[in-house]
């Protein structure tokens, strides 16, 4: 009975990023937003709110220690899992669909693939100092944190190119004849889509909770290793839609301002509501994020562009590494 539950979640998670993704285009186009502000703010905050409470609701209203190493276990495996996990789907979805594609490499706007891994590697490398700095320091690294997404959130709203109603953004999903439609209906398809996301993400986060206490996964490990899969199914189902139409700014977009969401704000949380000491799996589980993404920077920076294979090698060998670790008892 779990298993169907888990499926049919998946399916309502799918459904429902469908109708995100299309309305969320259409809401960039109506407010005349940059392009990669669409994926990397509007989208990525959206579905990345799935995964920010599991965290949140640990740490402010759980109790003991095992609360607050889901808590932080949660903060530190989203980034992992978007940095593997979501660049591994990324670039075997480029590499099944190369014929549809016709390259499998991955073009979003080079500026904006830049932006949003050059913020995360500066923020999250603030999180990840704050562990071992005197607590009187911390509270300065929190103000960081969050200015340095708001920094984030400016930049992005304000520079690139701008959204439009061309050949490339389909007819918004609930009135597939209006050549213009009333930003109510975006508005209102964006939000029901949303609901349907979220529902579905919490139906699944539930199953695999049950699955985890089933087969006596810890704390900790649940929380970097299962946790993060079920609730960062939002943003690889909304990428993986995008890759398939070809617009690979919204679909990297979506992973790498996600990413910055969840490298900031959410360890600002952290540190300022917990001791905020990172063990040796958490510390691992950082720093192959920052691998990858600084991976990821560097060979975007050189070439404009990011290879399928380098996205599906990279990323699922760093998450196999991670899991091989922690299954062989060396962490």
């Amino acid at each position: 009975m779990v298993y169907l539950h888990l499926a049919g979640a998946l399916v309502v998670i799918l459904l429902g990023a469908k109708f995100f993704t299309n309305g969320v285009e259409w809401l960039g186009v109506r407010l005349g937003l940059a392009r990669g502000a669409v994926g990397s703010v509007l989208a990525a905050i959206g579905t990345a709110l799935p995964e920010t409470m599991i965290p949140v609701v640990a740490i402010l209203l759980g109790h003991g220690t095992a609360s607050q190493e889901v808590g932080i276990g949660a903060i530190l495996g989203a980034p992992f899992m978007l940095s593997t996990v979501g660049f591994f789907l990324a670039g075997m979805t480029a590499l099944v669909l190369i014929r549809r594609r016709g390259s499998a490499h991955l073009r979003p706007q080079p500026e904006v693939l830049r932006r949003d891994l050059g913020f995360f590697l500066g923020v999250y490398t603030l999180a990840v100092v704050a562990a071992f700095v005197p607590p009187i320091l911390q509270p300065v690294i929190v103000v960081l944190l969050i200015g340095g997404y708001l920094a984030f959130v400016v930049r992005a709203l304000t520079q690139g190119e701008r959204c439009g109603a061309g050949d490339d953004t389909d007819p918004l999903l609930v009135a597939p004849r209006s050549a213009n439609p009333h930003l109510f209906l975006i508005v209102g398809q964006v939000v029901c889509a949303f609901l349907l996301i979220l529902g579905g993400a919490k139906v699944f986060v539930q199953g695999i909770g049950f699955l985890a206490h089933a087969y006596g996964v810890a704390p900790l490990i649940f929380a970097l290793l299962v946790a993060p899969v079920a609730t960062e199914m939002p943003e690889l189902f909304n990428s993986l839609i995008w890759l398939r139409e070809k617009k690979d700014t919204l679909a990297l977009g979506n992973i790498t301002g996600a990413m910055v969401f969840q490298s900031s704000i959410v360890p600002a949380i952290g540190i300022s509501f917990t001791a905020w000491q990172l063990t040796p799996a958490a510390l691992l589980s950082a720093g192959l994020a920052l691998a990858a993404a600084g991976a990821a920077f560097l060979y975007a920076r050189r070439l404009g562009y990011l290879g399928g294979w380098l996205l599906a090698v990279m990323g699922g060998g760093f998450y196999l590494l991670f899991v091989a670790t922690v299954i062989s008892g060396i962490i």
